[in-house]
């Protein structure tokens, strides 16, 4: 008799660890699954995150530098019709100076959210940082588009003139000036549409969140 119950408690145990076996087998499998499941999520995470830090790296280029051009943007020529030296730099036109402004303030506030989009490409659940780069990129995008688009009906009336107003195209003695500011206004304009993909980038960002 002991030893019948001993062999049913060799039966019994022996049972009872091939059910924890199955559950713990069981549970690895669901847990593979899980991560198999997961993996693909975290690398599209990942990989906006790193376009979004690449998008922010151009958009540095675009806005310093064309601040950078536009700044730096002076002529002077002789006139032979009165013999005097013709001086002009872009201080001497208010929407060109809004211009410097808007593009250096967007150049240095993208300079800084760098490493905040680094640290976004690490860490893929941050989400309180996301939305505040987010509301930021859309006032900046505001700020330089605006600054854009002033400068761009002063550099139209530096090419064309204004025949009714009696304003005369100063591009016919002042070409070098406005050759850079029109670069600067390209460079600008890219930087404008950088900064549309940025917010495209960082809304599709939390969206996945």
């Amino acid at each position: 008799m002991e030893e019948a119950k001993h062999n049913e408690a060799e039966e019994a145990q022996g049972i009872e660890a091939r059910e924890a076996k199955q559950i713990e087998a069981g549970e690895t499998s669901r847990s593979s699954r899980k991560l198999i499941t997961f993996e693909p999520k975290l690398v599209i995470n990942k990989g906006i995150s790193v376009l979004g830090f690449v998008l922010r790296l151009f958009a540095v280029f675009g806005t310093i530098g064309s601040a950078l051009a536009m700044g730096t943007t002076d002529e002077s020529v002789v006139s032979l019709s009165q013999l005097v030296l013709l001086k002009v730099k872009y201080s001497d036109l208010p929407t060109l100076m809004f211009f410097v402004v808007a593009n250096a303030i967007s150049g240095g506030y993208l300079v800084l959210s760098l490493p905040v989009s680094i640290f976004h490409i690490f860490s893929t659940q941050a989400k309180t940082s996301r939305i505040i780069l987010l509301v930021v990129d859309t006032v900046m995008l505001a700020l330089v588009s605006s600054g854009a688009s002033a400068a761009t009906a002063t550099v139209y009336l530096a090419h064309e003139g204004n025949t009714t107003a009696n304003w005369p195209p100063i591009c016919q003695q002042f070409d070098g000036f406005c050759e850079r500011i029109s670069g600067s206004l390209i460079g600008s304009f890219c930087a404008v549409i950088l900064l549309m993909l940025i917010v495209i980038n960082s809304a599709i960002s939390l969206s996945r969140h």
